[in-house]
């Protein structure tokens, strides 16, 4: 499958295995259960209405949730906060100091832009600093060797791809545009202490000092949440178990488009197709030989009460 084909592998993969008597968008699937309807083995609801399926695709990624910190509900009221998918620009924010929480690289990018305009703080821990100008003619040849690996010695085939998985999945990236001397030009201070708990309202650092900000902006990523899946299939560490993006454990059952999937580039657009085109073949291979995968509606009495 070449490059420019395989974008669309992922986004139809769910048309894979052929056979759908109707595509239907804009339906917003909210739970997915064992079926007891004859020839097929899942369930999803949507609202009231019921769906049988022989085999269902998860592709709605890993990062659902945006994740602050518990204590963050204990800031002071008068003290704006953001997460890094709400922000847009300066002007969300109230005049005063900002406290940007998270440095990685979004962290980092945000910090940049408010620093022009008003007193800035980035807090935690960097997670190392790619060293070159991923904008500079030198960087072609270097991503090329870094996109060889991400493709094909960081994955789950290797030691160092199975010791890199949590890490992606559980830790901010490296700094890649903007780094720390590019902040200390526009007065950014940096502190590698995390903020940890709330002083007189005040977001507090590890090092026992309470910044007097007026706007907090949390980088501090997303979780995922596969809360509406009723099914063995959920790790401790709240992930799918999965190989390749077949979950062995339930067949029929897949998903596309997880962190660290299998490879480093899994979660990245120019390798996510490798990925959706290695579960769109499992499919097609392992078709029930009766029954299909249909969107008719399944009967009502087959789904499980209404909650």
């Amino acid at each position: 499958m070449t490059r420019t084909r395989r974008l669309p592998a992922y986004v139809e993969i769910t048309l894979a295995a052929g056979d759908v008597a109707a595509a239907r968008g804009s339906v917003r699937v909210d739970g997915l259960w064992p079926a007891e309807v004859p020839r097929h083995s899942y369930l999803l609801t949507a609202g009231r209405r019921r769906f049988a399926a022989a085999q269902v695709v998860v592709a709605t990624g890993g990062q659902q949730v945006p994740w602050t910190p518990s204590f963050a509900g204990q800031i002071d009221p008068g003290i704006r906060q953001l997460h890094s998918s709400d922000y847009r620009n300066p002007s969300q924010l109230l005049p005063g100091g900002v406290l940007v929480v998270g440095a990685s690289h979004s962290g980092a990018d945000i910090a940049l832009e408010v620093a022009r305009e008003h007193k800035t703080w980035l807090s935690g821990p960097v997670h190392g600093q790619i060293p070159f100008d991923i904008e500079g003619r030198p960087a072609r040849q270097i991503l090329r060797l870094l996109w060889f690996a991400a493709n094909h010695i960081l994955t789950m085939k290797t030691p160092l791809g199975r010791k890199m998985q949590p890490e992606v999945r559980g830790h901010g990236g490296p700094l890649l545009r903007v780094k720390l001397p590019h902040l200390s030009t526009v007065s950014v201070e940096y502190v590698s202490a995390r903020t940890v708990g709330v002083h007189g309202g005040l977001p507090m650092l590890d090092d026992d000092r309470a910044l007097d900000v007026t706007n907090v902006i949390w980088c501090t990523g997303f979780r995922p949440d596969f809360s509406w899946i009723h099914l063995p299939v959920i790790g401790d560490d709240g992930w799918p178990r999965q190989r390749r993006g077949v979950a062995a454990s339930a067949p029929g059952l897949y998903f596309s488009g997880l962190l660290f999937q299998y490879a480093f580039s899994s979660m990245l657009i120019g390798g996510v197709g490798r990925d959706a085109e290695y579960v769109a073949e499992h499919i097609a291979a392992h078709r029930p030989q009766t029954g299909r995968t249909s969107l008719r509606p399944a009967e009502p009495a087959a789904a499980p009460p209404l909650r």
